[in-house]
């Protein structure tokens, strides 16, 4: 019964796909969207609501109340490991005359990515002076949760604040969190002060943060406050790329149909051979050669020789990441192209080199997010991205509009 009842669903999946693509497919207007949030998938939100980033959120919330809450709410709970610090409880932290900003991400996530210099700026300017940042690491996909990939993230990141493990997203629940990243302020009275969820508003947030060490106690005067409120988006842009998931965990709902193609909707992990027929609707990606559906990711299923086999999307916007867990232990080459040809140096990504012959590519040596194009204007591409590895395993492919990449 459950195997058949899944083959309805998948059948059901499969015939809508054509109706549901020109929904899928709208352009997002970053006006109507101030910034990039994720929306977790076993949040409280409605089976219905799309998980897609560059949707409206609500805006900083310290002009309007802030509930009361009961003590142990806004608390660690659980926990799955400590990195940069022994275990604490927020409650010991405020009552020793600290603030805490308690900073809710995932290390794939790129809207929490771009978090990060304003955080370690924080943490510089007044770790001394009352200010404990706690960065809660809820994950988002099953690779984020082992401990060696999170410590691998703040190394390569520079993060030296305290981060907890939050794999059963137990401190998730009790702040009612919904969104990566999200930021929550607590006073010394152990009652939260500010809270924000997005990128953007840095400037009101650590004006928040003054306000909250001044009433502490702390003297932060002399400190110089930053004076960058958001990140420079490229003004000719007006829409972007959603971001878009390999999974069919993410695939199931209408609001979700991130594969343009049929077979991929028939049975999940299923090892189905695609055709690419060139025939692109915007906000979905599609496959040429043998690939295997999972809960997660779309993998390539066989090894190749010719980068025969490919995953490709229409793409609106300045920068594309990819997030890619190699399943192996080998690392491996993926070779990207613009309209039919390699990328230009000032098109490539962080991640990108060049081999002899001219070819951009970028090489998978751990589970995390891969910065492989951005491009000098703002513009609408055909982007291919193909590796001859079977451990090649896509898991969201994420895209920005602000000048700087990422």
């Amino acid at each position: 019964m459950k195997n058949y009842k899944t083959l309805l669903l998948w059948s059901a999946l499969a015939a809508i796909i054509s109706i549901a693509a020109v929904a899928c497919g709208g352009d997002l207007d970053p006006a109507n969207a101030p910034t990039q949030v994720v929306v977790r998938p076993n949040s409280t939100v409605g089976p219905d609501v799309p998980p897609a980033t560059l949707v409206p959120v609500p805006t900083a919330t310290r002009p309007l109340p802030l509930p009361t809450y009961p003590d142990g709410v806004l608390e660690v709970h659980g926990g799955n490991g400590w990195l940069n610090s022994e275990p604490f409880k927020i409650a010991d932290q405020t009552a020793d005359n600290k603030v805490v900003l308690v900073d809710f991400w995932t290390y794939t996530c790129v809207n929490c990515l771009r978090t990060l210099p304003f955080l370690k700026e924080w943490h510089a300017k007044y770790a001394d002076n009352g200010l404990v940042i706690l960065g809660v690491h809820t994950p988002e996909f099953e690779f984020e949760e082992w401990i060696e990939n999170v410590e691998a993230a703040i190394a390569r990141e520079g993060i030296e604040w305290p981060v907890v493990l939050d794999n059963e997203s137990d401190t998730w629940r009790s702040f009612g969190n919904r969104y990566w990243p999200a930021k929550y302020l607590i006073g010394i009275d152990g009652q939260l002060t500010y809270r924000h969820f997005g990128e953007g508003s840095y400037v009101e947030t650590e004006n928040a943060i003054r306000e909250a060490l001044t009433e502490a106690g702390w003297d932060v005067s002399g400190t110089p406050i930053g004076d960058t409120n958001s990140a420079d988006r490229d003004p000719v842009a007006n829409r972007v790329t959603r971001e878009l998931y390999g999974g069919y965990e993410r695939n199931y709902t209408q609001s979700g149909l991130y594969a343009g193609q049929e077979q991929y909707y028939i049975e999940p992990d299923s090892t189905r051979e695609y055709v690419d027929d060139e025939n692109y609707t915007p906000q979905q990606w599609y496959l040429q050669g043998l690939w295997r559906n999972g809960p997660e990711s779309i993998t390539h299923a066989r090894s190749t020789s010719n980068l025969e086999d490919y995953i490709a999307f229409e793409f609106v916007g300045r920068s594309a990441n990819v997030v890619v867990n190699p399943p192996g232990s080998e690392s491996f080459d993926v070779y990207i192209e613009i309209d039919d040809r390699p990328l230009n140096p000032d098109e490539a990504g962080m991640d990108v080199i060049f081999d002899e012959d001219g070819r951009s590519y970028f090489t998978v040596t751990e589970p995390r997010l891969y910065a492989f194009l951005e491009t000098p204007e703002f513009g609408e591409h055909i982007v291919k991205l193909a590796s001859d590895s079977d451990d090649f395993a896509i898991f969201a492919f994420t895209f920005g509009i602000n000048d700087g990449g990422i």
